[in-house]
């Protein structure tokens, strides 16, 4: 049985087509084919509350049919092409560009330079090499650099997932089609999907379709999830039908590689039709009968020339070149005045210009009198100036770059210093002084001719400085960053996971009018409030927040989701009661409505259906920041769990008594609060309603509330105190 049968006949390409849907489109397609969202699910064989099993072979099975959640990188460049990326620097080909052929015929204007100009052409060669060498090498280096610390981004990008039963956090390269995922507030889609259950969900869609408007899903409207994508309110669970290549970013990433590399392979091919075209050029004779011939050929093998195989190369080249031996035969061909320059004859000139204007009259003019006297007058020396005018084009020229001279010994050449200092003469002060003349034009050409060269050292200590900081898990991705840095005389942190370790814990509460410097006794507190403040922060938060046991002795608990619903989980196991219990009996797909937690609400609410005396009603569970949830309560939980009234003054010595101490020892306070709407008779603090309430109407419902506690949550400074 193939693979597809396995899976209800569903393929790749069905589900590709499928997330081409949007809106009630896709929900249309989806009841059509396949019998609505749990339709789907079942031919992918998963189970929309317990997901997939945990068997291995059945995940490697998925992976196979329908592929694995990953996107394979554009290959890296060679170290071959990073050399030829260095060599197009603008700053590489100004250095190149600074030299000229030599002056034909014609003599220095003093002989003396000729055995010492090559120094400083050489010179510029070698910086050249070097600088190009360096800077391949370290992008080279940098380059896989950055692939690690990508590889180490997406290890370290975790999402929630239901296997076998149990919410479980997974590396999102390990998504596979068929997997029930939960998504919250924040979280950046890995994968498509279809929405199975959802809270007020909106996402931001603008990294593909620009819109900067969030986009409200449900499953009855909009049930379509793309990869790439925001959540920006809400949470739900979404059933995965797209990973890798074939998701919808797997999609685009694919099409601009593909797009790129035809680009690159169009541009390759002009540029061999260009060369050989200018081959052929350059060695046919463009006369008479041989032009039409070329060009028609040309023409005709059009299509063969964008193949790079030497054999069209050949195919084309052999009659034309067999053409022009036959014309020669026949007719004298033009001459041509080709000249092939070499690039170290050309330093070798550009070095004694530069030493020209470089050295001074005075020391010019006592060079040349030393050389009068040794070579025994003006003839002699005007036989090596004629000498000098003709070996550039002579092949001495490599003699001349091995000894260093030529027949006519310089007294300023270093090496015949140095050759009198190993023989035993005497090494003066003006020998000593030559060294260094020289070893300054040589720094001093470096600079001038590859400015690369001085930033070298900056570059390199920065790399330097950069690694030693990764190592304090400081992480500079652009070494520029660093320059930039030294100018700060502020630095802004974020304080949540910077300053402190991001790992909320209630210390303290004010639970019927009492402070409790510690968790309280479950069996000390009143049951009616007990029971309501368990229950709300089990049900009003999200359930992908959760507080799972250490794994070995001495650990903390480990807490996944939202830390500051975290912290009040774990408050609610401090009391010693199961908050999973709690969920098990309220499932997520039972919540009536939920108003997510955002920047403007800073609260959060959540109704569920309750059974009262007089009939089915609702009751509205809330929690949030303190001066936001307060103002919005008319009843306070007093002492011993009694019913009293709430007003502005108590609210007042509520803030200044209990909320701005534990503010200003860098407590967070949170405020829980909750509102009955029941049919019938009604107590005080309840609502009595008959027929619909508005739920849409956020500011009328969330309103008139019962405040129950404040609780004082910690987060801990990270390192020592």
């Amino acid at each position: 049985m193939s693979g597809n049968e396995d899976y209800g006949c569903c393929t790749v390409e069905e589900l590709r087509t499928l997330m081409e849907y949007r809106s009630a489109e896709a929900r249309e397609k989806i009841d059509t084919d396949y019998s609505g969202i749990e339709g789907l699910c079942q031919k992918l064989k998963t189970d929309p509350s317990n997901g997939l099993s945990t068997s291995r072979d059945e995940l490697d099975r998925r992976r196979a049919v329908f592929g694995a959640n990953e996107i394979p990188p554009h290959p890296p460049k060679s170290f071959l092409q990073l050399v030829w990326e260095a060599l197009q620097s603008a700053i590489v080909s100004l250095a190149l560009s600074f030299y000229r052929p030599p002056d034909d015929g014609t003599a220095s204007a003093d002989e003396s330079e000729h055995d010492t100009g090559w120094i400083e052409g050489v010179a510029i060669l070698i910086s050249v090499v070097v600088v190009v060498l360096v800077t391949a090498l370290n992008d080279y280096t940098k380059e896989r650099q950055f692939r690690g610390l990508q590889a180490k981004i997406e290890t370290e990008h975790m999402f929630a997932v239901i296997r076998g039963g149990d919410q479980i956090q997974i590396v999102v390269n390990e998504l596979v089609v068929g997997d029930i995922a939960q998504i919250k507030y924040g979280d950046l889609l890995p994968s498509d999907g279809i929405l199975i259950q959802s809270n007020d969900l909106k996402i931001d869609e603008s990294s593909l379709t620009g819109e900067s408007d969030l986009i409200r899903k449900s499953p009855e409207h909009d049930p379509m999830l793309l990869s790439g994508t925001h959540v920006m309110e809400g949470s739900g669970k979404m059933l995965v039908t797209g990973v890798g290549v074939n998701s919808q970013t797997g999609i685009i990433m694919t099409l601009l590689g593909a797009a790129k590399t035809a680009v690159e392979e169009e541009r390759k091919a002009a540029k061999r039709e260009v060369r050989l075209r200018r081959s052929i050029a350059y060695s046919v004779s463009y006369d008479g009968v041989g032009k039409e011939r070329i060009e028609k050929q040309m023409n005709e093998t059009k299509g063969c020339l964008r193949v790079p195989k030497l054999t069209n190369h050949l195919f084309i080249a052999f009659p034309l070149l067999t053409q022009r031996l036959a014309l020669e035969e026949e007719t004298e061909v033009e001459e041509k005045n080709l000249v092939n320059i070499s690039i170290f004859q050309s330093l070798l000139h550009q070095g004694r210009r530069i030493q020209q204007w470089r050295r001074c009259r005075r020391f010019r003019e006592r060079r040349r009198q030393e050389g009068r006297r040794r070579r025994g007058g003006g003839q002699e020396r005007t036989l090596c100036s004629s000498g000098q005018a003709h070996s550039v084009g002579h092949p001495d020229w490599l003699r001349w770059f091995v000894c260093g001279r030529l027949h006519c010994p310089d007294p300023c050449d270093p090496l015949l210093h140095l050759e009198n200092a190993i023989q035993g003469a005497a090494f003066s002060l003006a020998d000593f002084q030559h060294f260094i003349n020289f070893l300054i034009i040589g720094v001093t050409v470096l600079v001038v001719a590859v400015p690369e060269g001085l930033p070298l050292a900056v570059t390199l200590s920065l790399a330097y400085s950069v690694k030693k900081m990764m190592h304090d898990n400081n992480l500079v991705r652009h070494l520029d960053a660093c320059e930039t840095m030294g100018n700060a005389t502020s630095i802004c942190s974020d304080k949540t996971g910077t300053l402190t370790t991001n790992r909320m814990t209630v210390v303290q509460s004010y639970i019927n009018e009492v402070h409790y410097k510690e968790t309280p006794k479950y069996e000390k507190l009143d049951a009616n409030t007990r029971d309501l403040i368990c229950n709300l922060i089990s049900i009003n938060s999200s359930f992908a927040s959760q507080v799972l046991p250490p794994t070995q002795a001495g650990e903390q608990m480990t807490q996944l989701g939202n830390k500051t619903e975290c912290g009040l989980l774990g408050f609610v196991l401090g009391l010693g009661q199961s908050y999973q219990e709690i969920r098990d009996k309220n499932p997520e797909e039972s919540l009536f409505k939920v108003y997510t937690f955002n920047s403007v609400r800073k609260s959060m609410s959540t109704v569920i259906n309750i059974q009262t005396p007089s009939g089915s009603g609702f009751r509205l569970f809330s929690k949030g920041a303190s001066e936001i949830i307060l103002k919005k309560c008319k009843w306070f939980l007093g002492k011993n769990g009694k019913l009293a009234k709430f007003s502005s003054k108590d609210c007042d010595r509520l803030v200044k008594d209990v909320i701005e101490p534990m503010a200003s020892h860098g407590l967070r306070t949170i405020a829980l609060a909750y509102k009955d709407y029941v049919p019938g008779n009604a107590q005080e603090n309840q609502i009595n309603f008959a027929g619909e309430v508005d739920w849409d109407n956020e500011d009328a419902v969330v309103n008139d509330l019962t405040a129950i506690c404040i609780v004082h949550c910690r987060n801990p400074r990270s390192g020592p105190s």
